[in-house]
């Protein structure tokens, strides 16, 4: 029987509806947990347990009259930090922050409070989620509760590591380079890149068409509800889209969602990147449930290489994120960490010798090529990581090791990047086994631009024939 503090929200609610559970029953388990397991794992920035407790017992007493069911009353949510609480800090990891308080909530916090979510955490993350590891100065290291040694991946690793420990069955998210789809792929957990404008961003950066807020949950459809609150025009980001009809995600991962006779595209390299064996392998697996499943699945080619791909998103970090950063530091350069000095400096290189012309060329050449690829294909599936794990307190200054290969910069290592660049395309990040390391997997459904629903009927049939969700790590204790 699921341990009640691993209880899917879609169950939840149903059990919420019905009364046979009540929001405080789960609020209390995943409080208890929490108070049990973070200590091993640091997941969280802070905890808001009086007031959601309060939210609780608020959200039971609407059940029990049986009005103003909002899509996620009662539930809890774990939030990323920058995803700013009014009134509360929004430090973004940086020391020299550490006492900014949010003036008002990001837009996705209003859109979860506005249904009914109750926020009872805050999740850490990397130094401006800026790196795809997650610790900081101001926060210490956060540990995949998989195996404590290894990152749960950043910059959304406190999310993942809070869902995977099973702190929340809900959480926040970001991702500019795979800051959502690494931590769910290094956690077991369920991650969704929206198509640019999708899901409303904070101005100014909102405009960064590589940027994007979104969901991260244990199931493809916890992720869809969630992703669906989120979505929908707001009026402080004009790059925002109209709400997606009705429930139609939700309704993509239904138990009766079928790819019988669906064209999905299999690329296991991306060009020439350095694959890990057992990523690899737990790739193909996946493909190979989805065609037995009913799905034809073929093998592709793309005409990528690691490094053209790190030129390109640096000389778009270089001309946007890198200066933002720059600016926001000025005069407390020195207390930021190793990764976010390298970071700064690798961007601005990259914007001395590149102009932002040069990067959009080389964007559209890239979106080219994948569309074209996609071609008569309903889906393209990969992985999300090369390299099947990063250590928790890595830095990686001088690059990553690759299998024979060392890469210069250990982002080369992720598959994410370019779907970031090609940032119309939804992508739906699952798990698809167990590295060697003893850290779980994960591929990345690639949709093509604006068509949300295939990725995650896609997401549900192969979470429906390799079923995950039940599957937990035994958090271990740090030597």
């Amino acid at each position: 029987m699921t341990e009640l503090h691993y209880l899917n929200a879609v169950t939840a609610l149903r059990l919420f509806r019905t009364r046979e559970l009540s929001p405080v029953e789960l609020m209390d388990a995943v409080i208890a947990r929490t108070e049990a397991v973070n200590g091993g794992i640091n997941a969280l920035t802070e905890t808001l347990f009086d007031e959601a407790r309060s939210a609780a017992r608020q959200a039971a007493a609407k059940y029990a009259r049986g009005r103003d069911l909002t899509p996620l009353l009662g539930l809890p949510v774990a939030a990323k930090e920058k995803h700013g609480l009014k009134g509360r800090t929004l430090s973004q990891g940086l020391v020299a922050q550490k006492d900014e308080v949010a003036p008002a909530n990001h837009p996705v916090i209003d859109r979860i409070l506005g249904a009914g979510g109750i926020v009872h955490a805050r999740t850490t993350t990397p130094e401006f989620s800026c790196a795809t590891v997650t610790h900081s100065p101001l926060w210490g290291v956060t540990r995949n509760p998989w195996n404590p040694k290894f990152s749960p991946g950043g910059s959304s690793g406190g999310s993942g590591a809070a869902l995977a420990a099973g702190l929340a069955p809900l959480a926040t998210a970001s991702d500019i380079a795979g800051s959502t789809r690494l931590p769910a792929s290094f956690t077991g957990t369920v991650g969704f890149k929206a198509p640019y404008g999708r899901i409303p961003g904070l101005a100014p950066l909102s405009a960064d068409h590589y940027r994007g807020d979104g969901p991260m949950a244990r199931t493809v459809a916890d992720t869809a509800l969630l992703a669906e609150v989120m979505a929908g025009r707001h009026p402080g980001d004009h790059t925002s889209l109209a709400d997606i009809p009705g429930a139609v995600l939700s309704e993509s991962t239904h138990s009766g969602a079928s790819v019988a006779g669906m064209r999905i595209a299999l690329c296991i390299r991306l060009g020439n990147y350095s694959v890990a064996p057992d990523v690899e392998a737990n790739t193909r697996a996946a493909a190979a449930a989805l065609r037995d499943a009913g799905a034809v699945v073929e093998e592709v080619e793309l005409p990528w290489t690691t490094e053209s791909i790190s030129r390109t998103i640096f000389t778009h970090f270089g001309h946007l994120l890198g200066p933002a950063m720059e600016d926001e530091t000025a005069g407390s350069a020195d207390l930021l960490a190793p990764y976010t000095r390298r970071f700064m400096a690798d961007a601005r290189r990259a914007a001395e010798q590149s102009r932002y012309l040069d990067g959009i060329q080389a964007e559209t050449r890239l979106q080219a090529e994948l569309a074209a690829a996609m071609v008569g294909f309903d889906a393209l599936l990969c992985p999300v990581s090369a390299v099947a794990a990063l250590d928790a307190d890595g830095m990686y200054l001088d690059g990553i090791d690759a299998g024979t290969e060392h890469l210069e910069h250990y982002w080369q290592g992720h598959m994410t990047a370019p779907f970031n660049i090609a940032n119309r395309c939804p992508v739906l990040a699952v798990p698809s086994g167990m590295a060697d390391c003893g850290i779980p997997t994960g591929v990345q459904i690639v949709g093509h631009p604006f068509d949300d629903p295939t990725v995650f009927r896609v997401g549900a049939a192969l979470e429906a024939v390799q079923p995950w969700s039940a599957r937990h790590p035994e958090i271990l204790a740090l030597a």
